[in-house]
């Protein structure tokens, strides 16, 4: 006979939890651990990521926001080694990433992209207004149902690897042995997939250089670069340009027969300078300069540097 339920207790149907929809965080999955992969690899195969005098580099990146996060002096005592944390940023995507996709460590893999998605939001994105305009914030947002649910076993890495040790292990073995395996093949398939996409990059690295030699770093070289036509820049104008090897700069000219150049770097800390008024000023951490590259401001104490110039056939170029 069937028993009627009590007034204080209900139903089956009821109290019974709701069926899981693990289907539906797979678009999900696919797409922040498909973004950070790209993201990482981008960054590393990118010549002027690494490069700490390139206005484009993560050196000059974090130099232009730490003037205005809210953690700015942990940003510039990670600016101090751009190198180091370049390529942590670059390889944390890229596990992240993989181990998104693969379902490898899923949980540990979400709490990484949330918490790279959570500095990106503090650094690059801080001023963003209004905030919703930002692309971080809404990624660290999006990290926190994997952190929460994980892959639920849907196409999981870490599923299979844990069925398979289970089905070999002793009857007398511990579950704890079967954790450590699980953490041991999982290591195995990371440092794989991470040797073989090393391998990769240096290999592209290798086959992409120009085996020539480098060109000097001293802005004036052998080669001569056309800026542009003497009638196109503008008495009292500036215009940039980039150097034969490949360095930001800036072209003035003060008056009819007079031009000057300067690369667009701070003498401070490298960060890249902008135009400001007849001079410059450096946005990182407030240096200007006048129309001449002297320091008109500090911190920055040395003037810019000169770009060698000339007007050949009605054409400013490099000297």
């Amino acid at each position: 006979m069937s028993r009627e339920p009590s007034p204080c207790e209900t139903t089956p149907r009821a109290n019974a939890p709701l069926p899981i929809p693990i289907w539906a965080l797979l678009p999900l999955r696919v797409f922040l651990g498909g973004t950070f992969l790209y993201a990482g690899l981008s960054k590393i195969f990118d010549t002027h990521y690494l490069d700490h005098t390139s206005p484009l580099g993560v050196h000059a990146q974090m130099l232009h926001a730490a003037t205005t996060s809210p953690i700015g002096p942990l940003v510039s005592f990670t600016a101090e080694h751009p190198t180091i944390i370049g390529l942590v940023i670059a390889f944390g995507e890229i596990a992240v990433g993989l181990g998104t996709l693969l379902g490898l460590f899923t949980r540990i893999a979400a709490l990484g992209g949330f918490l790279l998605a959570l500095s990106f939001f503090l650094t690059v994105s801080w001023t963003t207004r209004p905030y919703y305009f930002g692309a971080d914030i809404v990624f660290a947002a999006a990290w926190t149902p994997l952190l929460i649910a994980g892959d639920a076993g849907l196409f999981s890495t870490t599923a299979h690897l844990r069925a398979a040790i289970r089905r070999r292990r002793p009857p007398n073995d511990a579950p704890d042995d079967a954790e450590r395996r699980i953490l041991l093949w999982g290591g195995l398939i990371t440092a794989t997939a991470a040797a073989f996409g090393g391998g990769v990059i240096a290999l592209s690295r290798r086959t992409t250089t120009n085996p020539e030699p480098s060109q000097p770093t001293d802005p004036g070289t052998n080669s001569r670069t056309v800026i542009a036509a003497v009638s196109a820049v503008a008495v009292g104008s500036s215009t940039s340009f980039t150097t034969p090897n490949g360095s930001a700069a800036y072209l003035l000219r003060p008056s009819t027969d007079t031009f000057l150049a300067f690369l667009a770097d701070c003498t401070h800390q490298g960060c890249p300078i902008t135009p400001a008024g007849s001079g410059f000023r450096c946005p990182c951490h407030g240096s200007t300069f006048d129309g001449n590259g002297q320091v008109t401001g500090g911190p920055a104490t040395k003037p810019l540097t000169k770009v060698p110039v000339q007007v050949v056939d009605g054409q400013v170029a490099t000297a």
